[in-house]
């Protein structure tokens, strides 16, 4: 018997691999030469499963393998050895590579990026993404993105980037941040996103902290800003440039470090995969294995209103089940526009393009420059935005209103006033009245509210449809949403919602967060109950639990919102002490809201409201009195925002006798309302701080009047909170702790 020779065994890394070809030959063929055949077949069918299973601990058992024979036989066996370099692909976008595997594929989406080869089938030819206010202006098909998000998939690994490694993308919305998005993710790396508008600490913190191994930025103008900081800091193995030329980057700021731009990534690309399909002997270099849904898509990190921000792991089953999920909230066609201004980042604006894109809609791009000018121009089927930007309609409307003739002002504020009160009877006989009490209500009495309902209801009715065609016609126009608004990221404040439905222009409402992909609830086009955030989507549980207890509560109970469902995240990025206070054993999120789940009713104004979801703030932003009071300021905020002379407030009080505000005030209207008043002479051009805080205090009193709680002391700033001041979070959201720490002395001298 003689052995045949070892095995080699090469060096192995995380996505590369040892081809072994061995040759057999058996210097004689008599009896028993069947069984070494045999032996031999099953030899390299072992070797063949070591391709899939990627096992280099396989590999070395076979070293001292050797073929045994009857007398007479001599076996030798001759081997080679080349590295083959393993590959991660979306299964389904890129089905004919892992089909060249003898792979099995499905329709089924197992990765995001495979929602790209349905659609381009699909839609193909179909208008997918209108980007114009870059430069190029850019409009592409469902075939042209999809072939363009392939070549950038390549382009990334042509230039080294291996499957599981983390890439920063700090841009701004575009077709060419969704391209990097779907391209990162369809190779198998993570993307980890931050706006660039964020402070170049927290993008390097992000940057370290998620361990990206390089970078990818909007333009020159961020690189150029946080170019210095990241090459001293970080030093990223290469830099990609989605806009702009390298012309105009700082020089030797990075020397050393790769730079490439966009279309230079693409021409990689494009370039590679054609040699792979060109030439039989490209693909021997590679094998290919799928991306698993459970496998980690993107790291989002958290807006942080208070503390650091966390790394949000969001795997591609997360993901997916809000592409599969948001159309009985949003019944797209393929025929829909919307309109997009929100970051790409936010989980919200991120989830619900990968929606459109499976659907087959288009996809517009727009700025808060353009947001006005593009609702007339594209007239969107839908825009699906933050509450900011319907409360920005609101007041563009109210001042349009406002700044009219006496008798157009009169009549329209009175038409608004009559479909408000036309819209409640309305709530009432349809049954979405929303309420808490669990009693149910008699039959006679239903009955009698029913018809009191309608009565009033048809009496208004008429001046109403006035007002229909007399106003409100031109102020959807104006507006040009066709099918309705969804609001989604923060609390849409009662007095927008109510004027919308007043006036014919449908809003729906959702909540959910970045750790849960984000959508939880949202309400429908069929069942759209003002007030609440709708019923869970499919497969989501809620419950509301007592805060000190832990103990469920029954519906009309207030308490803290947790949840349960597959589009809860896989955890926070190196952090497993906030992942086990965030997520139990059982899988429940602790959402850190109150809110109460409205009970059922057979009957009655309210018995189309069951199950719905009703917020009522942040359970760590309640502010406690020292009389052992407890205050939700967010209440108080939005009511005192109805006042045209506040432009942000953040209600204060914390361990104090009473509230009181940091307001920032809207100037202009101000001096207007302190010249009516005759406060100042008619040709002032300013006020002292002194007579703005009385005006404010009066506006407060009025506009806060029915709640339980009155703002005594205002202090009044000149400065806004911004993003870029590092008071409001990329969300627009105020940092409230960041507020009340910055301006601590003046709070102090301000509650003497």
């Amino acid at each position: 018997m003689t052995a045949a020779t070892p095995l080699p065994v090469s060096s192995f890394s995380t996505n590369r691999m040892a081809m072994v070809s061995s040759t057999f030959s058996p210097d004689y063929y008599g009896p028993g030469a069947a069984d070494i055949t045999k032996r031999h077949a099953a030899f390299q069918l072992l070797v063949s499963r070591y391709h899939f299973n990627n096992s280099k601990m396989f590999l070395e058992k076979q070293r001292n393998y050797w073929f045994s024979a009857r007398r007479g036989f001599r076996v030798s066996c001759e081997t080679k050895t080349e590295e083959i370099e393993i590959r991660r692909c979306s299964p389904n976008l890129e089905s004919a590579l892992v089909s060249s595997n003898g792979a099995l594929t499905s329709d089924d989406w197992r990765a995001v990026p495979d929602i790209w080869r349905s659609s381009a089938e699909k839609y193909g030819d179909q208008v997918a993404v209108v980007d114009p206010h870059h430069d190029p202006p850019t409009s592409m098909t469902y075939k042209q993105l999809e072939q363009e998000i392939l070549d950038f998939s390549e382009g990334l690994r042509v230039i080294g980037v291996k499957p599981d490694e983390k890439l920063a993308l700090f841009a701004d919305n575009s077709y060419r941040w969704l391209v990097a998005d779907q391209g990162m993710m369809a190779m198998g790396a993570v993307d980890v996103v931050r706006g660039p508008r964020s402070s170049v600490e927290e993008l390097l913190q992000i940057y370290n902290h998620s361990e990206s191994v390089a970078l990818a930025v909007d333009n020159p103008e961020l690189f150029n800003r946080i170019a210095e900081t990241f090459s001293s800091k970080a030093a990223p193995r290469f830099v990609i440039l989605l806009w702009g030329e390298k012309s105009s980057l700082t020089i030797n700021i990075m020397e050393g470090i790769p730079i490439f731009n966009y279309k230079e990534l693409i021409g990689l690309g494009r370039e590679s995969r054609k040699a792979f399909f060109d030439s039989s002997d490209a693909r021997k270099h590679y094998m290919y294995e799928t991306i698993s849904s459970d496998d980690i898509a993107t790291l989002v990190y958290t807006s942080g209103t208070t503390g650091n921000p966390k790394g949000v792991m969001l795997t591609h089953k997360n993901l997916l089940h809000q592409i599969n999920n948001f159309w009985e909230i949003v019944p797209a066609q393929p025929t829909d526009r919307f309109l997009s201004m929100l970051p790409p980042w936010h989980a919200y604006e991120r989830a619900c393009e990968y929606f459109i894109f499976a659907n087959g809609a288009k996809q517009v791009y727009t700025t808060v420059r353009n947001f006005k000018v593009d609702l007339q121009q594209y007239e969107p089927h839908y825009v699906i935005s933050v509450p900011l930007v319907f409360e920005t309609l609101y007041s563009g409307i109210q001042k349009q209103i406002s700044t009219s003739s006496t008798l157009r002002k009169l009549l329209a504020f009175t038409f608004i006033k009559i479909s408000m009160t036309y819209m409640e009877m309305k709530r009432n006989y349809e049954g979405t009245y929303l309420t808490r009490s669990r009693n149910e209500q008699s039959y006679f009495v239903s009955m009698l509210g029913w018809l009191r309902a309608r009565i009033v209801a048809a009496i208004l009715l008429p001046v109403h449809m006035l007002a229909e065609k007399l106003v409100y016609s031109k102020i959807q126009s104006a507006i040009g949403i066709r099918k309705a608004g969804v609001s989604g990221g923060s609390s849409l404040p009662a007095h927008v919602d109510k004027f919308f439905e007043a006036i014919g222009v449908v809003l729906l409402n959702g909540y959910g967060m970045t750790e849960s992909s984000p959508v939880l609830a949202a309400r429908r086009l069929s069942n759209n109950v003002l007030g609440s955030v709708g019923h869970p989507i499919r497969h989501t549980e809620f419950k509301i639990v007592d805060a000190e207890t832990g103990k469920s509560l029954p519906h009309g109970s207030k308490g803290i919102v947790r949840v349960r469902g597959p589009q809860v995240m896989k955890g926070y990025y190196k952090n497993p002490l906030a992942t086990k206070q965030a997520v139990d054993e059982d899988g429940w999120l602790n959402t850190g809201d109150l809110g109460w789940i409205a009970p059922f009713h057979s009957r009655g104004k309210s018995r189309r409201c069951g199950g719905v979801i009703v917020l009522e703030g942040r359970a760590k932003d309640t502010i406690v009195l020292s009389t052992g009071e407890n205050v939700e300021p967010l209440e108080l905020e939005e009511a005192a925002m109805k006042s045209s002379l506040i432009q942000q407030i953040v209600v204060i009080g914390q361990d104090q006798r009473r509230l009181g505000a940091i307001v920032v005030p809207n100037k202009e209207e101000v001096l207007e309302a302190a010249k009516k008043l005759s406060i100042v002479d008619a040709d002032a051009t300013e006020l002292s701080k002194k007579q703005i805080a009385s005006l404010l205090d009066k506006e407060l009193r009025k506009w806060t009047s029915e709640g339980s709680f009155q703002i005594g002391p205002v202090l009044v700033i000149d400065e806004s909170f911004t993003i870029d001041s590092g008071l409001m979070t990329p969300t627009m959201k105020i940092r409230r702790d960041k507020v009340v720490a910055l301006y601590e002395e003046q709070i102090a001298n301000l509650y003497k």
